[in-house]
């Protein structure tokens, strides 16, 4: 382990130089690390890279799937449940469907069990593909929200299939009422377990006399223990730790404090940046691991049965995009849907075409296990393995690079929200100040009169109250006018630090507060 250190280490800094180089060439990340992971791969010497799907299972997808519930707006996840659903699940199983059916028929050797595994590896879509890419481009919000929250949920449905698959290559046949009684304990036992541990870890939050750095702490444990116990219990890890962060994110104000919940942001955001860094440069690092087993069909053969499998993902979701439209034209006529007018083609084909592949199918992929429970070597699994790279590969470069070339000819317009968020940020805090100066009138009148801060911080919401909307934002030249002045401020303090009779502790102080200032002037 200790030679290989340094390695490590200059993996780490590669990921970081390849995601500075992409944030400049305006290229989404992935995107680079797959390809710069390919070009460490083939370089002499590098030591040999084994990954663990445990490894990925356990150790990176819980955190990562935590975080994205975290981040996202249940709001708009309740708004947009029928086509979210749909895609996490309908749609996930039409395109393993679709893509049995085609290896069975065109690929030597595989059954229909072998088809349904390999359409269970490869059908659910990676969301820090896609949201690395939109970062890039201006899309209507209910596009990254579907997308958001179809990746919360379609890796549980395809791991759901991948292994009900996995016991039908192994056994030989396929219960289906066995299948479907698990199915419904996987998805609902996910879902409970899920709700229950996030229940006990508010609670925990709540009642224990935790600080800020416990509380962090204990928030990097909870989707592990989330996972762990849903697992433990045959229930979908995946579902209950996105059931558990929705639940946590929702109630985030009732348990943690704002000290908490300032710093943990930051420390999560530094540890999903890591993650998906290296998640994605070991899928290109993994190529000598998968190309190994390819002696018997060859290399070309495999490339172009996984072309084909490729073709087969990104037709099906089209079709399912544009039926999923078409249902909703239909279904407004009997009940109520989130929008009732025609999106037309572009909806459609921006869903469609955002349906890059990662980490989860890859790991998919690896957890395959090299023998069945006879001793015989498990079929096809080195082709399963190639098949799912090239895909993951092509996906990322084919579409990746697209999309943005895609989204801006298309010129779509957000029909949700008309209002520009800069307008709508300024208008409701006028109206959160103008709340506050009315709170603090009708209930702290008597602290009014005697305080005089409080006196300052009235005169502040009346002021905010009387501007209009340009008034109260700060132009790029006036930030920058602050932010020197705030240079300064802290030159004054380094100054007066070498003064021996004032506490350096103090002069922190006073540090933190031009920090938090500073980074308080972005949201103006």
């Amino acid at each position: 382990m200790l030679d290989t250190f340094p390695f490590y280490l200059s993996l780490i800094a590669a990921i970081l130089g390849v995601i500075m180089l992409a944030k400049k060439i305006r290229v989404a990340y992935p995107v680079l690390l797959v390809l710069a992971g390919l070009g460490i791969s083939f370089i002499p010497g590098i030591p040999t890279l084994h990954i663990e799907a445990e490894l990925i299972f356990v150790i990176f997808l819980p955190p990562l799937l935590y975080e994205a519930s975290w981040s996202i707006s249940w709001k708009e996840l309740w708004k947009w449940r029928r086509i979210i659903t749909s895609f996490a699940f309908i749609v996930v199983f039409f395109t393993a469907l679709s893509v049995a059916l085609v290896a069975n028929y065109f690929i030597p050797g595989f059954s229909l069990a072998l088809g349904f595994l390999l359409g269970g590896i490869v059908s659910p879509p990676d969301a820090v593909s896609a949201g690395a890419i939109l970062k890039f481009v201006k899309v209507p919000r209910r596009f990254s929200s579907i997308l958001e929250g179809e990746s919360l949920l379609n890796d549980a449905s395809s791991l759901i299939i991948f292994r009900f698959a996995l016991i039908a290559v192994a056994t030989g046949q396929f219960i289906w009422h066995e299948a479907a009684l698990s199915f419904t304990w996987m998805v609902f036992g996910g879902v409970g377990i899920g709700l229950l541990v996030g229940f006990i870890i508010m609670k925990l939050h709540k009642y224990l006399p935790t600080d800020v750095n416990s509380d962090i702490v204990l928030t990097l444990l909870t989707p592990y223990v989330i996972y762990i116990a849903a697992e433990e219990v045959h229930s979908s890890g995946v579902l209950a730790v996105v059931s558990g962060g929705l639940l946590l994110s929702q109630y985030r104000l009732k348990f943690l404090s704002s000290s908490s919940r300032l710093r943990s942001v930051n420390v999560w955001e530094s540890l999903v940046f890591i993650l998906n860094g290296l998640v994605f440069m070991l899928i290109g690092l993994d190529l000598p691991e998968i190309t190994a087993g390819l002696e018997k069909t060859g290399i070309w053969p495999a490339i172009g049965y996984g072309l084909l499998i490729t073709a087969v993902l990104i037709v099906a979701r089209i079709v399912s995009a544009i039926a999923a439209v078409v249902t909703t034209l239909i279904a407004r006529n009997f009940i109520t849907v989130a929008d009732a007018s025609n999106p037309g083609i572009k909806a459609p084909l921006v869903l469609g075409w955002s349906g890059m592949r990662g980490v989860v199918s890859l790991a998919a992929a690896l957890s395959i296990p090299v023998q069945l429970d006879n001793g015989d070597v498990f079929p096809q699994r080195n082709l399963i393995l190639f098949i799912t790279f090239v895909v993951i590969l092509t996906t990322l470069l084919l579409q990746g690079l697209t999309l943005p070339w895609i989204i801006k000819k298309l010129e779509m317009h957000d029909p949700d929200y008309t209002m520009p968020e800069d307008e709508m940020y300024n208008k409701l805090r006028r109206k959160l100040s103008h709340y506050g100066l009315e709170q603090l009138h009708a209930n702290y009148g008597d602290q009014l009169k005697t305080e005089p801060l409080l006196q300052q911080i009235a005169r502040k919401w009346e002021d905010m109250d009387k501007l209009g909307a340009d008034t109260i934002v700060m132009t790029g030249e006036s930030k920058d006018v602050y932010r020197a002045i705030l240079n300064l401020q802290r030159d004054w303090l380094t100054d007066k630090n070498r003064h021996p009779n004032i506490d350096e502790d103090i002069i922190r102080r006073h540090l933190l507060y031009l920090d938090l200032e500073e980074e308080r002037i972005e949201l103006l």
